[in-house]
């Protein structure tokens, strides 16, 4: 059964979640006998934007939805503002969600859709026409008042959305993957504007993606989701240079994983003896211990071409070059089975190898980061 808070509780709770704007305790939704969030604790503060980021099937969705009361979970609680919702529906829960699919009224103007939140809640008609404009003008669609749905782009639908989002004021902002149908300058330039105008309004707002870079490049924090669990909460650099297993370091930014054996551990580090017959030094968080199997994480752009620097380079052959101009990835296969990526930038300068080439990598130090193999 799923805990409720009476008004009498109200001020407890509220200390307790530490003025978090959104506070989810032990959330667990399944459909059927399919578990899609178990057992989700998470805390989103005021004023910030957090990314909710995984793999499709990873229960993101889920959550979002059941903050927004589309869903209700079958265990736990959720509270916005220290106050439980279990009780509220959707249009009473002081959010707003931006979907995927814009969900604009094909038949209403551009005004009537954007203003139809604060008809539904009985605005007077001067303040709706007011605040319809101010949310345009906000979004970059001043005097658009008057046009169809089916007259715009679909970045400029996507403007929309977000303006209808934004008009009613609400605590909290959602944002259910809403940029996945743009193509790639769209969404670039958009991921930009969006969090432009959170930082303006200050409103807490949870995004919904499984495109790493929009969560790197837009979130405060990022929650990485797995199985309908966070497997890591944290700043976007911090996940991306401190990852706390395998799958984390996989699913954020270009990475390079080889199995091997903790042959060695010490406070500053441990020695690990790789599948390919290397042998590296490696950092890690405390987690790996003398005799452990590990992956080593190395990120392509922390890797060299050549044994500069390197006490022990890794030597390969070059199996394949994606120049892409400023940057190009040269692809190395070392012992048959692991393919190290290395990322050269401005390759017109420095040049590059040739396929086929027999060739060194370095692994400069603190490069390189032992994960425990079985998380």
């Amino acid at each position: 059964m799923i805990a409720r808070v009476d008004a009498a509780e109200e001020p407890a709770v509220r200390a307790r979640t530490g003025g978090y704007a959104v506070t989810l305790r032990g959330i667990r939704k399944q459909f059927g006998s399919a578990v899609a969030v178990e057992d989700l604790d998470l805390d989103v503060r005021p004023g910030e934007f957090l990314t909710l980021l995984g793999p499709s099937g990873c229960g993101k969705t889920t959550t979002l939805n059941m903050i927004a009361g589309f869903l209700t979970p079958n265990a736990g609680r959720i509270l916005l503002d220290g106050q439980d919702v279990h009780r509220l529906p959707p249009d009473r829960r002081d959010t707003a969600m931006v979907f995927q699919q814009y969900a604009l009224f094909p038949h209403l103007t551009v005004g009537q859709n954007v203003g139809y939140g604060l008809r539904m809640r009985k605005r007077p008609k001067a303040e709706v026409h007011v605040r319809v404009a101010g949310a345009l003008d906000r979004v970059g669609l001043a005097g658009y008042e008057d046009r169809m749905p089916g007259q715009l782009s679909g970045g400029q639908q996507q403007r929309v959305a977000l303006a209808r989002a934004i008009v009613v004021q609400p605590k909290v902002l959602l944002f259910d993957e809403p940029l996945s149908n743009l193509d790639l300058k769209l969404r670039e330039q958009l991921r930009l504007e969006i969090k432009h105008l959170q930082r303006e309004l200050g409103t807490t707002s949870i995004f919904v993606t499984h495109d790493q870079t929009e969560a790197l490049v837009m979130s405060d924090r990022i929650a990485v989701m797995r199985a309908g669990r966070v497997e890591q909460l944290d700043a976007p650099d911090t996940i991306y240079r401190h990852p706390v297993n395998a799958f984390v370091a996989g699913f954020i930014g270009q990475s390079n994983l080889i199995p091997g054996v903790c042959t060695e551990a010490g406070p500053d580090g441990c020695t690990v003896r790789l599948t390919t017959s290397d042998t590296l030094r490696a950092r890690h968080a405390g987690a790996v211990t003398e005799g452990d199997a590990v992956q080593v994480l190395l990120r392509p752009e922390a890797l060299r071409l050549g044994t500069e620097g390197a006490a022990a380079p890794i030597v390969g052959r070059v199996v394949e070059i994606v120049n892409e101009g400023s940057l190009a990835t040269v692809v190395v296969e070392v012992s048959g089975a692991v393919r190290l990526r290395v990322s050269v930038p401005d390759p017109g300068a420095l040049g590059l190898p040739a396929p086929g080439d027999d060739i060194a990598v370095s692994v400069p130090p603190g490069a390189a980061h032992a994960l425990p193999a079985d998380r």
